[in-house]
């Protein structure tokens, strides 16, 4: 009779499994925005406050002076108009404008840098030592996850497959390119201030890099369907020796349960430079 320790050792795994796929994060705290755990994300939070803290200013500056004429003038004070031809008023209107059209100008460079440098360039990712490459392919309604061998080929007999799985090392840019299957999907990693959509026929690609280990959401930002909100993940960011340890024991596992025949399992694409 067989013994049942490896069939209680292959339930308890699969359980083990099936609970990290259905878990979530711990929550956040306090208010604002989700705690940033990127190199870059400050970036993205620095334009984000600028834009409040001159919307808010706009704000007082306009009720300040709604109050101060309401407060002077009231009610018994008769209208008195103006073409606006007095240089005092066209000096006021011209200053607002050139601090408008700089603040706009400034923000505008400010974001392409940004973008150019950082949140799409995806070669100079890539060209990092380290650098981590995986393929993500959305589906309703859950993420699929490849990383490629260890000879750096996707679809070979090493491939390392998880579900709803995301782990990477800290302090190395990450650059995942993105499918879909079905319908638009939108790859969402709140604490790392990326997103991009996974749309079918395209390979879109994001990067980013993790600064704190730790286990943090995946979401989906585009209603694909009626179980859209159930389309969640966890993105773990391991310590570099953890990492290597964990990819390691994977593709030793992959190695163990490869099936040439399973079409199905082969759904990953030639990695493609951009």
């Amino acid at each position: 009779m067989r013994s049942p320790r490896p069939l209680a050792a292959a339930a308890a795994a699969a359980a083990a499994l099936a609970t990290r796929a259905a878990a979530a994060p711990a929550p956040e705290r306090g208010y604002g925005l989700p705690r940033d755990v990127s190199l870059d994300g400050a970036r993205v939070d620095e334009l984000l406050h600028f834009t409040l803290l001159a919307t808010v200013t706009i704000f007082v500056v306009v009720l300040g002076a709604m109050a101060f004429s309401f407060l002077r003038h009231g009610r018994a004070h008769p209208a008195r108009y103006t073409h606006g031809s007095r240089r005092s008023v066209g000096v006021l209107v011209a200053t607002v404008a050139v601090i408008a059209f700089g603040v706009d100008v400034t923000m505008f460079v400010r974001t392409l840098l940004d973008l150019n440098g950082h949140f799409w360039n995806f070669a100079r990712a890539e060209e990092q030592p380290g650098a981590v490459r995986i393929e993500v392919n959305a589906h309703q309604w859950a993420w699929a996850v490849r990383y490629p061998s260890a000879q750096g080929e996707f679809n070979s007999a090493d491939d390392v497959v998880t579900l709803n799985d995301v782990r990477v090392p800290a302090g190395v840019p990450v650059v995942i390119q993105l499918a879909s299957t079905d319908v638009i999907h939108s790859f969402y990693l709140p604490n790392f201030r990326v997103k991009r959509d996974a749309v079918p026929g395209m390979i879109n690609s994001i990067t980013f890099q993790g600064r704190e280990p730790g286990e943090y959401e995946i979401a989906c930002a585009q209603h694909c369907g009626p179980n859209h909100y159930k389309m969640r993940g966890i993105l773990t960011v391991l310590a570099p020796e953890d990492y290597r340890r964990w990819l390691e024991t994977a593709r030793a596992d992959a190695r163990r349960g490869y099936d040439a025949t399973d079409s199905e399992a082969h759904w990953g694409w030639a990695w493609r430079k951009e």
